[in-house]
């Protein structure tokens, strides 16, 4: 059910991208943060695929996506902080937004606090909807936009490069690429238990 509706969408992503290039990531990207879902998993790793293919720098790729992270992300922020939500909720569905995501954003953002915005990066839908809430509680810009660039320079260069990777691999794992999110989550899960691990064995006094 889920690769029924997300590959139309994905074909029409990396359509878009294969003629309109470095803009179509640009303007892709901030059509996703601004909480239309349309998958950053496909955007940048095509992305990616075309540096494989000699067609796009990687440096130019990667800034290509993240200034539109950037720039959808603030103006998320602006309804936010202007009191647009309802608005956003009421007319959102026509766009695929609904209620729940933009709930469990600010749920986040009401638990973990300003640093989620940075953290919220590598999370499904968290990611998407998080300079909402941030804008709503007049989050300052300057932080926000600092952990907003922070979060997705990461993100996005992992994509791209995930899609670089690929290669002429992409047409057959393309179909799969919504499963990435949980992919990343696990490792970076992995990571912090690590790392946590390391510490606590550091100071555990050997017998």
């Amino acid at each position: 059910m889920v690769e029924a509706i997300l590959q139309p969408l994905v074909q029409w992503v990396t359509g878009t991208i294969g003629v309109y290039g470095l803009l179509a990531v640009f303007l892709l990207m901030i059509l996703e943060s601004t909480g239309i879902p349309i998958p950053s998993e496909a955007i940048s790793p095509f992305a990616g695929y075309l540096v494989f293919a000699g067609k796009m720098s990687f440096f130019w790729a990667v800034t290509a996506g993240v200034a539109g992270n950037m720039v959808g992300s603030w103006i998320a922020y602006a309804i936010g902080a202007t009191g647009g939500r309802g608005l956003w909720l009421r007319y959102g569905r026509f766009v695929g937004v609904r209620a729940h995501h933009l709930a469990t954003a600010e749920k986040w953002f009401e638990r973990y606090g300003e640093i989620v915005v940075f953290v919220g990066r590598i999370l499904p839908v968290v990611r998407t909807f998080i300079s909402f809430p941030a804008g709503a509680a007049k989050m300052n810009l300057v932080r926000f936009s600092a952990y907003t660039l922070l979060g997705c320079i990461p993100w996005v260069t992992a994509l791209t490069y995930f899609g670089y990777f690929l290669g002429r691999n992409w047409e057959r794992v393309g179909s799969y690429l919504h499963y990435l999110d949980y992919l990343v989550v696990l490792g970076v899960v992995l990571a912090v238990a690590y790392l946590l691990w390391r510490r606590f064995s550091a100071r555990t006094p050997k017998a």
